[in-house]
């Protein structure tokens, strides 16, 4: 009897990780189909086609996805006079079959019937569905994964929703130069949270917060950190993540597992093509401001003409900035980039190329000591170009240039106290002393309130019954959002920077101060 026991002891210990593997298994092809159904993309990058009416107009599937029309619950979303069917699956496998209101009649849909519905446009039956219903051309694994997930429509909760809570994630560093920031977020975000939980949270949930505390951590790091954050505290969505640095390693997964991502702190927004549909930035980047003040510098009298010279450390993240700048410049100016390793910089040389290029303008992305030593070495030789400053990332050493730029040196910054309405300002004072938020890094609080408001703001939109989609939706649909902060925000299905542009802003070299230059200057 002992012996067989210890049979059936060995065999289920056999079997668990058989069983494991085949439940992540059906939980992957579902994450798989998701994504097909929502977006009209495979996560393996195979094409999906969509062909519609008898002509067979061919459009690729993610113009014409499942959702678009069966809406995220499945149930179908009447317009234009169309009424799309519904497709969860206990209304597609009715064990009496089904009788829609053309008349049109069949018997329960199985798997296979599925297939050939989304594939050739055919009921079990073998009527010809609706003329609206597109036909999909799409591989054999993909075709699996979506009649994997149809089971799940409209009865899923994404991961970190439940009846009594919603899980939010933060990343933030909490020690080096960025520790005091990352202390700093951390306490904003939660003190906004407890404000929104003693209010009776949203549709009866509370706001709970999960924190990856990082160190200067490399992107190695970072992004493991995050897989284990998203497998194993199941958060619903993450606000105000200290990405700067690691967006290469961090976006992506959070695109694989569809996890948004509002207001993360970063100087460089990847906004490129495809777009990072799960991540939605406060304010615009560098590249962005880039643009600004060359929009800002061309409506110049006094650098109407003139070509530009760039210099910039040869950094990666430089690279979108150098782009932006080539974008945005008028055709008859010609663009000369300077590329240097970072603490090697050839003063001689650089101002040999900038005057060689016959530059009036100069977009300047090294240090402060680089930039004073370029100033200064200029002067010699009786040459005084516009220096535009992204982000005004020299610093105060600026204060010591040579008196020729006087005026002649322009940051952008991507807010100032311009943007504060009164309404705005008493809010938030009001806010910083009920929670008796410290009194240092204003700016990152301001940021780090701001966001968090925009995450609750979208899901309140998104309504109870919410969902990683109907968030992003809900984001997608805020125009003009007034957060009396900031800039007026705005997202779309195209667009995940709320306010693009800059402020452009002199420096007064005789009064030692910053001297506004211009009011909002949209970068588009």
């Amino acid at each position: 009897m002992s012996h067989k026991k210890n049979f059936w002891l060995v065999v289920l210990i056999c079997l668990v990780p058989a069983v494991a593997t085949a439940q992540d298994s059906v939980a992957q092809q579902q994450s798989r189909g998701r994504q097909i159904y929502v977006q009209g993309t495979s996560q393996s990058g195979k094409e999906i086609l969509a062909y519609v009416g008898d002509a067979s107009l061919e459009m690729r599937g993610n113009t014409l996805p499942c959702a678009g029309c069966h809406g995220l619950d499945g149930r179908g979303k009447p317009e234009g006079g169309v009424n799309p069917s519904n497709v969860t699956w206990e209304f597609l496998t009715k064990p009496y079959g089904l009788k829609h209101e053309n008349g049109r009649q069949h018997p329960p849909y199985t798997e296979r019937g599925l297939e050939l519905a989304i594939t050739r446009g055919l009921d079990p039956a073998g009527n010809k569905l609706l003329q609206a219903m597109p036909r999909y051309v799409m591989s054999r694994e993909d075709l699996a994964d979506l009649v994997t997930y149809l089971r799940l429509v409209g009865k899923e909760r994404d991961p970190g929703v439940s009846d009594d809570k919603i899980v939010i994630g933060t990343m933030v560093e909490t020690s080096g130069i960025l520790g005091d920031w990352g202390k700093v977020i951390t306490a904003v975000t939660n003190a906004v949270f407890e404000d929104v939980n003693s209010q009776g949270g949203l549709y009866g949930r509370r706001l709970e917060l999960q924190v990856i505390e990082c160190s200067a951590e490399t992107r190695a790091a970072a992004r493991a950190k995050l897989e284990s954050m998203l497998k194993e505290q199941q958060v619903f969505a993450i606000s105000n993540a200290m990405i700067a640095g690691t967006e290469k390693e961090v976006v992506p997964i959070l695109s694989q597992n569809q996890t948004p991502l509002i207001g993360p702190f970063s100087l460089y927004p990847q906004t490129g093509f495809p777009l990072n549909r799960e991540v939605f930035y406060l304010l615009s980047g560098l590249d962005d401001q880039a643009k600004s003040l060359v929009k800002f510098i061309a409506e110049k009298p006094e650098f109407k003409s003139g070509n530009i010279a760039m210099f910039a450390p040869r950094i990666e993240l430089f690279t979108n900035v150098i782009e932006a700048v080539r974008a945005k410049k008028d055709a008859s100016r010609t663009l000369t980039v300077v590329r240097y390793e970072s603490g090697r910089f050839d003063v001689s040389d650089a101002i040999k190329q900038g005057r060689q290029a016959a530059a009036e303008v100069v977009v300047f992305m090294g240090s402060g000591d680089d930039a004073l030593a370029f100033m200064r070495e200029a002067e010699k030789v009786n040459w005084f170009p516009a220096m535009l400053v992204p982000g005004g990332a020299i610093g105060a050493s600026v204060f010591e240039a040579p008196i020729g730029f006087d005026r002649k040196v322009f940051f952008s910054f991507a807010t100032t106290p311009d943007d504060h309405t009164a309404e705005g300002l008493n809010e938030f004072r009001a806010f910083r002393a009920k929670y008796k938020l410290p009194s240092n890094l204003v700016t990152a609080q301001i940021s780090a309130y701001v966001a968090a408001k925009m995450l609750i703001e979208g899901l309140k939109r998104a309504g109870k019954d919410v969902s990683r989609e109907k968030l992003i939706g809900a984001l997608e649909g805020l125009h003009e959002y007034s957060t009396g902060l900031t800039q007026a925000i705005t997202y779309g299905p195209n667009r995940r920077v709320g306010a693009t542009g800059a402020y452009i802003v002199a420096i007064d070299l005789k009064q030692k101060q910053f001297v506004p230059v211009s009011g909002w200057v949209d970068s588009n």
